[in-house]
């Protein structure tokens, strides 16, 4: 079974955009203009987000296998090198992708993440809580996804038609999908301890609004080579809740990774 992908027109390298848990491709839509001039974007679903299927093994939602799936996407658009953006949850994953093939990653981009960040301890906590949360959304369905804290729903910060597009997309969230991101994907997400080995140019897009999040702001500054942070005056969805200066910290990146000079133009 293969990860549900689209291309966005676009001009220039691809850039694949990697969604967070509970959310989808939709949280990209005040985006992929902006960036479409630049690149040519290409979005991706988690297992079990919105339409994308659920699979049954365990295997499938472990980060190892994203990065495979990511993978297979890059050969099947025919691109030697490009660029990876990975949000929250999201962001676990690309940064693995870029320690895991450096050779294909012309540069990485990444946003506020508790997941990719998170030291043993955490990711133990969450590994030991996983079981009893999954089978709650098993057996529940979608009102215990509802009364998870990142669930769209919540999200009063967001723009209209981003909000009811990611609650839509909520709607038919697979339960199996979700459980298994819990199970799975979440509590092995960090990449915390491979740090040091990132050797391709990397930016940290990070909501300076969220407070929870500025002591691994803190950690990625100091622990991950080739770092450039950009701080945005928003919290979490930051993408979302200021795209423009989103899409500028993003194109200025892919600038300075290419030295095309089309940042410019992209405004």
């Amino acid at each position: 079974m293969n990860l549900t992908w689209r291309v966005h027109p676009g001009n220039g390298p691809f850039l694949l955009l990697v969604h967070g848990f509970l959310s989808s491709p939709s949280q990209w839509l005040l985006n992929l203009a902006g960036l479409a001039r630049c690149c040519r974007p290409v979005t991706v679903s988690l297992w079990g987000h919105g339409d994308a299927p659920a699979p049954e093994a365990p295997q499938d939602y472990e980060p190892a296998a994203y990065v495979a799936g990511f993978e297979q996407i890059r050969t099947a658009l025919g691109a030697e090198r490009w660029f990876i953006l990975g949000y929250s949850l999201g962001a676990g994953l690309t940064i693995r992708y870029a320690l895991t093939h450096p050779e294909r990653v012309i540069g990485h981009i990444f946003t506020n993440s508790t997941s990719a960040l998170a030291d043993a301890a955490r990711s133990a906590e969450w590994r030991d809580a996983a079981e009893e949360s999954a089978q709650r959304i098993i057996e529940v369905g979608h009102a215990a996804m509802e009364r998870i804290a990142v669930h769209p729903r919540h999200a009063r910060k967001l723009p209209a038609p981003v909000f009811e597009a990611l609650c839509a997309d909520a709607a038919r969230h697979d339960p199996l999908g979700i459980a298994n991101a819990l199970r799975y994907t979440n509590p092995a997400a960090s990449v915390r301890a491979r740090l040091g080995e990132n050797s391709r140019p990397a930016l940290l897009v990070c909501g300076a609004r969220e407070r929870r999040f500025q002591p691994l702001r803190g950690v990625a500054a100091a622990e991950m080579p080739n770092l450039e942070i950009v701080d945005l005056d928003a919290g979490h969805g930051l993408n979302m809740e200021a795209p423009q200066a989103f899409n500028q910290a993003v194109m200025d990146f892919m600038e300075k990774c290419t030295g095309s000079g089309f940042a410019q133009i992209c405004v």
